[in-house]
């Protein structure tokens, strides 16, 4: 099995706490996925997130529908959490979130590692879902600081009017 790897990192500044609390609160995945992807979060919400829980989830790739389940393998409160794909578009998804102090604030450190579907034909559409991914995660780190730091937002929109 061929395996890829998405990294990304963004520094806000918040105390790790508050923005592991924001990570922690599932209902968040959605405000902080691209709108065209219809992602949904199909477990009841408030969910205890804990070493184990399922999460269930619908969204749209290319257009395609797909449910989604993971399991939370690793989760160390204020620090680290992993989540593991047990059913989804991809043959191997592993998401790992960490979270550390840095001067003036929080790092968030995501690193994905994924395996495509249907090998080795799969491996033709990685240069797309690929670049979908990174869009992905682009739009994650704008829409992160846009919620946990509104203030700064308005400010930067009102200071490039």
């Amino acid at each position: 099995m061929r395996e890829h790897v998405l990294r990304s990192e963004l520094v806000l500044p918040l105390p790790r706490k508050e923005v592991f609390a924001f990570f922690a609160d599932a209902g968040n995945l959605e405000r902080i996925t691209p709108p065209e992807l219809r992602f949904r979060v199909l477990t009841p919400l408030p969910i205890a997130m804990q070493e184990g829980a399922l999460i269930d989830y619908r969204l749209r790739l290319a257009g395609i529908p797909f449910s989604w389940r993971t399991r939370i393998a690793c989760w160390r409160p204020d620090h680290l959490f992993v989540d593991e794909q047990l059913r989804g578009p991809y043959r191997r998804w592993v998401h790992t979130h960490r979270l550390s102090d840095v001067p003036g604030g929080t790092a968030i450190r995501d690193e994905v590692r994924y395996a495509l579907p249907i090998p080795p034909l799969g491996e033709l559409a990685l240069p797309m879902v690929r670049a979908e991914l990174e869009r992905i995660f682009r739009y994650r780190t704008q829409a992160i600081p846009r919620i946990l730091l509104p203030q700064a937002s308005s400010e930067g929109q009102a200071g490039a009017a």
